[in-house]
């Protein structure tokens, strides 16, 4: 088998390694054999993915002697719906599973979420392999466990903690997505640093070109230390009570802007949080909490690498302030009526709060929309 490390999801009798290498997939049958039975696998991807890695993984399950079968869904995130979920589900059971099929997600964040919502559905709940072929699945949406699935009120509000029993990051399969997906990625990536972490954001600022460019040493450290980052808070909270919730770090907002395009592929999902990270930064120095010169920073590292920042970046859409901020108010994170925020003193320096000073909020979200 090629080079790799591990990291250590540590939950108990949940929990499970992440593996992390270039050149894994030709070797996926090893990695899966202790956890794959008699009655096989189900690979559930979509039909981008399908076209480039399904094959070296059946090849690698052949190989291994272990029983497969495939489900492929179309690209993009409106395959994370009741129809999708509804469809998967059906072709699985044709299938004559058992309760020890295993699925394998061989995909990104939306086939990760959407076969995971699966797994922990089907049978009262199957075990599952996450193989994330995107940046931004590698560092985030493939570990810690949240499955599930988008409906007409938001994004992802129906869904199950259940954790994979492996996750195995080929960093070289990266090279096969187009810049824009590396980017949106990469977003996720800031985010690290920004939670608690400022050195890695200033390892960042000087790496940044190295990671986006190719599959290398910098990119390898960067999927590294963002999945480190995330296990370490995972498994001190794994239902998100308490500090998962600064992984969350500009979702609030990016997901209301993703709401208010209904999906539809204008805006990635990393892209809504890189301008959502710097609302959360606007915002609280506007209310004194932050330094300003923090929020310069970001925003010069984030255009850096050509990432939106504002949502006027985005062309063609006219938006409104009083929609967005409705969207908001139908977030996961709210609690007795009220959104649990994730606010800032500055890079490295999150924290939850429900004390947002709501017209300063309304202000940063209006000076991200408007053009200059």
């Amino acid at each position: 088998m090629n080079s790799a490390e591990t990291l250590r999801v540590d939950l108990g009798a949940r929990s499970y390694d992440i593996v992390i290498g270039s050149g894994l997939l030709p070797d996926t049958g090893t990695y899966v054999a202790p956890f794959a039975r008699s009655a096989g696998v189900v690979i559930v991807t979509d039909a981008a993915v399908a076209k480039l890695h399904l094959p070296t993984v059946q090849a690698s399950l052949d190989q291994a002697g272990i029983a497969h079968h495939c489900v492929v869904v179309p690209a993009g995130e409106a395959s994370k719906s009741f129809a999708t979920f509804e469809s998967v589900v059906e072709q699985v059971l044709a299938l004559g599973i058992e309760r020890s099929t295993l699925i394998i997600a061989l995909g990104g964040g939306v086939i990760g979420d959407l076969a995971g919502y699966v797994a922990a559905s089907l049978l009262r709940g199957l075990d599952f392999v996450q193989i994330p072929t995107t940046l931004l699945s590698q560092v985030d949406s493939s570990v810690g466990g949240k499955t599930g699935i988008n409906s007409r009120s938001g994004k992802n509000l129906v869904g199950a903690f259940h954790q994979p029993r492996l996750v195995l990051a080929d960093t070289a399969v990266l090279d096969t997505l187009p810049k824009r997906e590396i980017l949106a990625g990469y977003a996720e990536v800031a985010k690290y640093g920004l939670i608690d972490d400022p050195e890695f954001f200033s390892w960042l600022e000087e790496n940044a070109s190295a990671v986006i460019a190719k599959d290398g040493e910098e990119r390898k450290q960067a999927v590294m230390r963002s999945c480190a980052a995330k296990a370490r808070i995972v498994s001190q909270d794994e239902r998100e009570n308490g500090k998962r919730a600064l992984l969350n770090l500009g979702h609030t907002f990016g997901h209301s802007f993703e709401a208010e395009l209904g999906y539809d592929g204008r805006l990635l999902h990393g892209e809504a949080v890189a301008m959502g990270m710097v609302i959360a930064h606007d915002v609280c120095a506007a209310m004194g909490m932050a330094p300003a010169q923090d929020t310069t920073r970001i925003v010069a590292h984030l255009q850096n690498v050509g990432l939106p920042v504002r949502a006027a970046e985005i062309s063609g859409v006219h938006w409104d302030v009083d929609r967005l901020i409705s969207h908001m108010s139908r977030d996961k994170k709210v609690r007795d009526g009220q959104i649990t925020f994730v606010m800032t003193r500055g890079i490295g320096k999150a924290f939850t709060s429900r004390e947002m000073d709501v017209g300063k909020m309304r202000s940063a979200i209006s000076r991200s929309c408007q053009n200059r």
